[in-house]
Formats: structure tokens, C-alpha cells, sequence
């Protein structure tokens, strides 16, 4: 499996591609983004698009990612990645090379507990649990 930025130019002809594993990712988000809401963000160029395609070039996941600084670090945010048989040692290594090149000194998400023991494996370690309430 080979990751993939999609340059922003390219985004609307890939969507149609990519939107049902996303759209399965957010399933698990408890309502944070919609799949509409995620596919602006992405068209803005807020967040890159970021596909696993096979040596056919065939699509098998897609993730998005968002870029911010903090006081030490410029963090690769993983806002949403879907698919299936994407993860891998391998792959994982082509993300990190695709973050750093964007200047990202670390990869973060939020994550369920499933995905974060299969993050486990890639070094990942949980800092943090998120709670939130509406005002």
C-alpha cells in the first residue's frame, strides 16, 4: 500500500473515492464533524487529504490530517482516517515522511481504544483523555 497526499486541486475528483471511509471514521467521532463539514475543511485546504492506494492505484483508505503549531512542536493532526488493511509498520513510516515534510515534528489523534492499541504498536502513547459538555 503506498500513501498519497491529494493535492488540493485534485480533491473534488478523488472525493467521491474517499467520502465512505471517511464517512465510516466519523461514525465513531460522536457527532464532532459531519461528513459535509469534513469535505469543506478539506476543499479549504484546512486539512489535507491523504488516500492509500494499491500498485493498481485503487483506493483502500483515506485520512485527513491537520497542521498546527504549538510553542514546541508543528503537530500532524489525524482528524479522521478510514479503510481497511491500510495500517501497517510500512505504511505508518510513509505518513511519518509525508508529516514531516509539511514541517511536523509529531503525529497526533484522538482515537477510540481500538485504534489506539494498534497506534500502540507505531509508538504512540496516550497523553490525554478529551471530555467535552455544550454551553
Amino acid at each position: 500500500m503506498k500513501i498519497q497526499y491529494v493535492a488540493l486541486e485534485w480533491v473534488n475528483y478523488t472525493w467521491n473515492k474517499v467520502e465512505g471511509f471517511l464517512a465510516d471514521a466519523l461514525a465513531h467521532s460522536n457527532g464532532d464533524y459531519t461528513i459535509e463539514q469534513v469535505k469543506v475543511f478539506v476543499t479549504q485546504g484546512r486539512w489535507a487529504l491523504i488516500v492509500a492506494v494499491d500498485d493498481s492505484g485503487d483506493i483502500h483508505g483515506a485520512a485527513t490530517v491537520e497542521f498546527f503549531n504549538r510553542p514546541d512542536d508543528r503537530v500532524a493532526f489525524i482528524t479522521a482516517i478510514g479503510g481497511k488493511l491500510v495500517s501497517s509498520a510500512d505504511t505508518f513510516e510513509q505518513l511519518k515522511t509525508y508529516a514531516k515534510s509539511m514541517g511536523a515534528t509529531a503525529i497526533e489523534g484522538a482515537a477510540r481504544e481500538a485504534i489506539a492499541r494498534l497506534w500502540r504498536r507505531y509508538g504512540f502513547e496516550e497523553k490525554y483523555r478529551i471530555v467535552g459538555v455544550k454551553l
